[in-house]
């Protein structure tokens, strides 16, 4: 299993933009046959504030996941144009 964790931060007065977004792309990549869990969240304490939390079967299903028709529309042509910051890390599991 492969974990990618993303902490994502809008621009100012974008918060509301990318919610659908999100919500699409979260519909969607569960869905995917090597996603075993993907969850948006967003912070109690800044409304700017996302973590997307995602698992995968292996290196193979995150590809497939990044070149996926809906990562391109709701990720790249939906939220990225109002991102002021991200910072993604991969993680493998300890047992």
């Amino acid at each position: 299993m492969l974990i990618l964790a993303v902490h994502v931060t809008i621009k100012a007065g974008h918060e509301e933009a990318v919610l659908d977004p999100f919500r699409k792309l979260q519909e969607e990549t569960r869905r995917e046959p090597g996603c075993i869990s993907y969850a948006v969240q967003r912070s109690r304490e800044n409304p700017r504030h996302y973590l997307v939390y995602e698992q995968y079967k292996d290196e193979a299903a995150l590809d497939a996941h990044r070149n996926s028709p809906h990562f391109k529309q709701y990720a790249a042509g939906g939220f990225y144009p109002f991102v002021e910051d991200r910072r993604a890390e991969l993680f493998d599991p300890i047992g």
